[in-house]
């Protein structure tokens, strides 16, 4: 059975991740994991999320995975006996000196991609030092990974493999790049990456009668890379590919034997965790339970365009990526519009305190700790008992609601891109 793991940045996202199926959560512990400018978790949140995760039967994992010096190690020692006691079933770790310390502690050891794991001799290594799992290099093609499992199996090998199948891709080498670091002294490889690479570059070069450049790819238009500015110089995103997506080849992956699909995006908003994971946890019971007549689904795919993505690639699993983005390709924009003051259950009917106008048949998204993430199109509202249309800023209405509510929950508009003029 393999596990769906799914990114959790703060609790609305955990829960968003656990009512949509996720099979586990992986979550930031402050000041020790790649994702800094997430909202990431104290020890004391652990322990909520722990208890979180149980109700759902799901595990947690916890991310420790930046660069270590002997202050981070002395830190992580200190820490590790109450991550166990919290309730936390394992550790997600690039440095090799946390594989005992974690087992010692009976946390499971899993190594992040950032170690760059490409083999099957590198998962047996890292099997004799007590590890339980090992995330491998997004640079391997789904042929590769197949192998590597193969032999793990052959050699009646327990270690598990854990690969990303969705979300946002690195132009470096599983993730450990210096560009941050570089122009703004912000280590990406210490969880403070400013994401240089997304934004738009100027290339300038000077042709040389010297220069001997093949085109070894299998495209043969290289237009899409740079474009000629007014000015003379040139511009690209080069820097940024596209998202990862294999939505459209779960029965592939899961006869690879990989044990975990992994979703990034801890730093990504709970809608798109509640989306990705419910997109993610259909297809694959959809092929668990009768894989011969298993069928691919289109809407899959035109849900995961909804939320937050930069287009959508299937990185190394096939071929080498080419494909590069310039920004959010989502088909909705989401518009900050109210909060929930109260929830009536007998009744089932929400209140809203409203910022912006809201319509019947507006699309709305409601978030919160304990709510997850939600959408609901809008069937009817009333001000004081009296049904209306459309209400204008600044008001109290109420809305018919099944899905209960809790006061102080966001409410977001989804307002199509396409009718925004691109907004």
């Amino acid at each position: 059975m393999v596990e769906l793991l799914a990114p959790a940045g703060n609790f609305i996202s955990l829960t968003s991740a656990l009512k949509n199926g996720a099979d586990a959560v992986y979550i930031g512990l402050k000041e020790s994991n790649m994702r800094i400018n997430a909202s990431n978790f104290s020890l004391e949140d652990i322990k909520k999320a722990s208890e979180i995760c149980k109700e759902y039967d799901a595990k947690l994992y916890v991310c420790t995975n930046t660069i270590m010096k002997d202050n981070d190690i002395e830190r992580l020692i200190q820490q590790l006996p109450y991550i166990k006691e919290y309730g936390a079933d394992g550790i997600i770790l690039s440095d090799i000196a946390l594989i005992d310390l974690a087992t010692q502690n009976g946390l499971e050891a899993h190594v992040s991609v950032q170690e760059n794991t490409t083999n099957y001799y590198s998962l047996k290594s890292l099997e004799k030092l007590g590890v339980k799992r090992a995330i491998l290099s997004r640079e391997l093609s789904l042929k590769e990974i197949k192998n590597i499992t193969n032999k793990l199996k052959e050699s009646n090998s327990s270690i598990e493999v854990e690969t990303f199948v969705h979300g946002a891709m690195c132009m470096a080498i599983s993730g450990r790049c210096f560009l941050s670091y570089g122009l703004y002294g912000r280590s990406a490889n210490c969880g403070d990456c400013l994401q240089p690479c997304r934004k738009e570059w100027k290339l300038s070069f000077e042709e040389s009668s010297s220069d001997r450049v093949i085109n070894t790819s299998e495209c043969d238009d290289e237009s899409f890379i740079i474009s000629q500015s007014y000015d003379d110089t040139y511009r690209t995103n080069f820097f940024s590919p596209k998202d990862m997506a294999l939505i459209e080849h779960i029965p592939e992956l899961i006869e690879s034997g990989i044990h975990s699909f992994k979703i990034e995006g801890r730093a990504r908003s709970p809608d798109y965790v509640a989306t990705a994971v419910k997109v993610y946890r259909e297809a694959i019971d959809s092929y668990l339970e009768d894989p011969e007549n298993y069928e691919y689904n289109p809407e899959w795919m035109d849900e995961l365009m909804k939320v937050f993505n930069r287009g959508y690639d299937t990185g190394f699993y096939f071929n080498q990526p080419y494909e590069i983005s310039e920004d959010n390709q989502s088909k909705f924009i989401k518009k900050d519009i109210a909060k929930v003051v109260n929830y009536y259950n007998k009744i089932k009917v929400a209140e809203l305190k409203i910022w912006d106008d809201l319509s019947v048949g507006d699309e709305i998204m409601v978030q919160g700790p304990t709510t997850g993430s939600i959408t609901h199109v809008i069937e009817s509202m009333q001000i004081d008992g009296k049904p209306i249309e459309t209400a204008e800023k600044g008001l109290n209405v109420a809305i018919a609601i099944d899905t209960k509510l809790r006061e102080n929950d966001f409410v977001y508009k989804l307002i199509p891109r396409e009718s925004n003029d691109g907004c």
